[in-house]
């Protein structure tokens, strides 16, 4: 094991299974439902405002997402939509939460590999029953040591799981596809952070990369973590 690098973290959606591609989808069906009230970028506008509002009562999460949609959908027709277009996005979101998981390439492999010598901790963010039931479809539960569903993740919350899970941040890494949950606020809080991008990427998610800190990694796919987990050993 290497002797500076005793837990490794990983996120879960977008970087072991696929999920934003969902909220897409769902996403470009709510523009069309409402495409006699709002052009779509405008509508996508509204949006993300009120998610952005609403991540402090809502959280993250699909429950959270449709909850913006309706609300949306009332702002812009002045509180005339259509009942059935409540409904729609409600069976929408339902769809959403019974959608079945699909691993990302390389994600089991990598997820075995890494636990043969770090121990490995999944680190996710949104609803509990929504996580619990993909972690739980993925197939990937029993290689963990570890599961923490947390609300957010700052550089506080890293201090305590890996404090929990290891010998501290300063001895742990976190892998994952969003620079502003997953990389920077695990840098912030002393740790290695390895940035796994994706092609769809929540506007939320986004921030700059720390690529002057010498614990910032970037690699294509997860293909690419045992070579960095190699020459930090």
């Amino acid at each position: 094991m290497a002797q500076n690098l005793t837990v490794v973290g990983f996120d879960a959606d977008d970087t072991l299974w696929h999920n934003e591609r969902f909220f897409q989808l769902t996403q470009d069906r709510f523009a069309t439902l409402l495409a006699d009230h709002a052009e779509p970028d405008h509508l996508a506008e509204r949006l993300l405002a009120a998610e952005r509002r609403n991540i402090g009562h809502y959280g993250f999460g699909i429950k959270g997402f449709v909850l913006s949609m309706i609300e949306t959908a009332l702002e812009v027709t002045d509180k005339r939509v259509p009942g059935e277009v409540i409904a729609e996005l409600i069976a929408a979101g339902q769809e959403m939460l019974a959608h079945p998981i699909e691993l990302l390439p390389h994600a089991r492999d990598v997820v075995t590999r890494v636990a043969d010598s770090h121990r490995v901790v999944l680190i996710t963010k949104g609803d509990l029953l929504d996580q619990e039931r993909k972690l739980a479809q993925s197939g990937l539960g029993d290689l963990f040591h570890g599961v923490e569903i947390v609300s957010d993740k700052t550089p506080a919350t890293y201090a305590r799981i890996f404090a929990n899970h290891g010998d501290g941040a300063g001895r742990g890494m976190m892998v994952g596809n969003s620079m502003k949950s997953d990389v920077v606020p695990m840098i912030e809080a002393g740790g290695w952070g390895v940035y796994v991008p994706t092609d769809l990427i929540w506007a939320l998610e986004r921030a700059e990369a720390p690529e002057d800190h010498p614990k910032y990694h970037q690699i294509n796919d997860l293909s690419g973590l045992p070579a960095i987990l190699d020459r930090l050993g």
